[in-house]
């Protein structure tokens, strides 16, 4: 083989050597998501207006599918009693007190605003989250604070030992008064199982200490699992045995 020849072979080899590390390149970093070049910032949010629940279907109406009018999602729904949505909102408002992370809106304070807005003439065709927002405004409030409670179902039993379980479901929606933005939706549904039913369920289990919960006690579990997830940074707690 002549000189050239060899030189030739020798090009034509390191070509297809990089044309091919190339590729493997691309084929090993194609399918990576784009790294972000600053993460997202969490919106500020100092005051908020704790309107609190409402039942999806009120006591005394039968079961339906209902729409959350700020979400736009669908659930199916059982009458929940006042009485019970006055519980959910106040168990609410007193996590939020105790939390520390806003300046509250209470719910009495808003009450009487939402119904003045809410019973204003709807000619103009104000949606829900419009009217959401006014509240907000109204109260010069960083976001709005409600939710839906769709079941409310009390167990029938004992500690010890039930013929049905208690369950609830409800949701919270955070929503910005600026712009009606959903900031923050958290949601909870939960019918108590005994461990051999639900293995995945420790947690409650561990925090029931093994006993049937009430429907109280389980929307409670609930509210703090939301209070959780809520953005912001809630007061540091101090610690046990410490002022």
């Amino acid at each position: 083989m002549s000189e050239n020849v060899r030189a030739k072979s020798q090009r034509h080899y390191l070509s297809l050597l990089t044309i091919f590390s190339l590729l493997m390149s691309v084929g090993c970093h194609g399918d990576r998501a784009p790294v972000p070049s600053q993460a997202p910032s969490q919106p500020t949010i100092k005051r908020v207006v704790v309107v609190g629940f409402k039942a999806a279907i009120p006591e005394g109406e039968k079961p339906d599918l209902v729409r959350n009018p700020v979400t736009g999602t669908a659930f199916m729904s059982q009458p929940v009693p006042e009485g019970v949505v006055k519980w959910l909102t106040d168990q609410l408002f007193d996590m939020l007190v105790a939390d520390k992370r806003w300046n509250l809106v209470p719910p009495g304070q808003a009450k009487g605003i939402t119904e003045s807005i809410l019973g204003q003439d709807t000619k103009f065709g104000i949606s829900p989250l419009e009217m959401i927002q006014e509240v907000g405004k109204t109260f010069e409030a960083d976001a709005v604070l409600m939710g839906q409670a769709y079941r409310w179902r009390e167990r029938v039993g004992s500690d010890f030992g039930v013929d049905s379980p208690a369950s609830v479901a409800f949701d919270l929606s955070l929503v910005r008064s600026s712009d009606g933005a959903i900031l923050w939706r958290g949601n909870y549904d939960k019918t108590q199982k005994s461990l051999f039913e639900n293995l995945f369920d420790l947690k409650t289990y561990v925090k029931s200490d093994g006993l049937w919960l009430t429907a109280k006690k389980l929307a409670t579990f609930g509210l703090e699992r939301m209070l959780e997830e809520m953005p912001g940074t809630p007061v540091e707690k101090p610690a046990k045995g410490q002022d």
